[in-house]
């Protein structure tokens, strides 16, 4: 990313949501849970502006009543990413496009500024994410907890066979998963205790050049995104790099009726 350009976020926010109805309206904090990741985004130093995408005049009234800036999108967007590239015409020019989901209220500004860094010190990069280490057997057997498959990113592949300077603390993403990967053909517990990590859980927050979001429509189908119901890998199997920054917690997303009430005890207790 050249020095001039700017980071943008946008929060995708629908109003539909199967397992927790209108998450994005909840207000047993005194605030919708959307203005709280809004809130939290605000924190990031690196990127200029904060947008939330959603297909609600509803959640768009909320926005415009707590001060944000938002874009009607349409309600047949089938993720997050696809409503941000419909709103991408009509949003402020920007290198880089954050992609911050609307139901993760706790997540640290500063993650939001290691994706973008990121992007900054790896120029053959397409994407930044972030991943956490994975030290549990129950979250590594968890469908629910996506797997990151890294090895140690090299910003160059020379054709003599020789690669290229390692980039501290950046990792290049070749597969994520469900399923508990590297499989490990012989057990052992101690290997969850790896230095580095040999498991990495995935943290759902990007850092998207806008030239990929740009050309997003015209990416091919991905089998394994459909099979893994996992929309990242349809940019590894397209071929566009994927950079990987580590954080040590990733904060908790709100996606059932627990999770939100666990969150709003936590908001009471630290106002």
């Amino acid at each position: 990313m050249h020095p001039s350009q700017t980071a943008i976020i946008v929060i995708p926010a629908r109003l539909s949501s199967q397992r927790l109805p209108r998450k994005m309206l909840l207000a047993d904090t005194g605030r919708p849970l959307l203005e709280h990741t809004w809130r939290a985004a605000q924190g990031a130093r690196r990127a200029s502006r904060v947008v939330v995408a959603t297909d609600s005049d509803e959640i768009a009234r909320a926005v415009e009543r707590f001060g944000g800036e938002c874009v009607l999108t349409s309600p047949q967007a089938p993720s997050g990413t696809a409503r941000i590239v419909e709103a991408l015409p009509r949003l402020p020019d920007a290198g880089v496009v954050v992609n911050v989901q609307g139901d993760e209220p706790e997540l640290a500004a500063s993650a939001i500024d290691l994706a973008i860094d990121l992007l900054d010190r790896c120029p053959g990069a397409g994407v930044a994410t972030l991943v956490t280490p994975l030290r549990s057997r129950e979250d590594l057997l968890d469908p629910a907890a996506v797997k990151a498959v890294l090895t140690p990113w090299r910003e160059q592949f020379h054709p003599n066979g020789t690669t290229g300077r390692a980039i501290p603390d950046a990792w290049r993403a070749i597969y994520f998963s469900r399923s508990p990967v590297p499989a490990a053909r012989d057990w052992r517990d101690d290997l969850l205790a790896a230095a580095p990590p040999l498991y990495w859980q995935h943290v759902g927050l990007y850092a998207y050049r806008r030239s990929v979001l740009e050309e997003w429509d015209d990416l091919p189908e991905s089998r394994l995104a459909g099979v893994e119901s996992l929309e990242q890998l349809r940019v590894i199997e397209a071929g566009i790099p994927i950079v990987a920054g580590t954080i040590e917690h990733a904060a908790r997303g709100i996606d059932t009726p627990r999770d939100y009430a666990a969150f709003v005890a936590r908001s009471k207790a630290d106002p």
